[in-house]
């Protein structure tokens, strides 16, 4: 993987999350409010269970 590669990804997403702010920032304010709400244990778990999909996404693709 390239750094050039790394960046675009970096990019990719930020372009995705900002959309999504754009398009639905009433639903985006109530889903932080409510994460604000979940214990901390539950939101260390759903992090690691995110990041871990994402190592995998990345190592499949990386595989083609």
């Amino acid at each position: 993987m390239s750094i050039a590669g790394l960046l675009a990804g970096v990019g990719l997403v930020l372009a995705l999350e900002g959309l999504v702010y754009a398009a639905f920032p009433d639903a985006v304010r109530r889903a932080l409010a409510a994460l604000a709400e979940l214990p901390e244990a539950t939101l260390r778990g759903l992090g690691l269970a995110i990041a871990g999909c994402g190592a995998a996404l990345v190592l499949v693709v990386a595989a083609l």
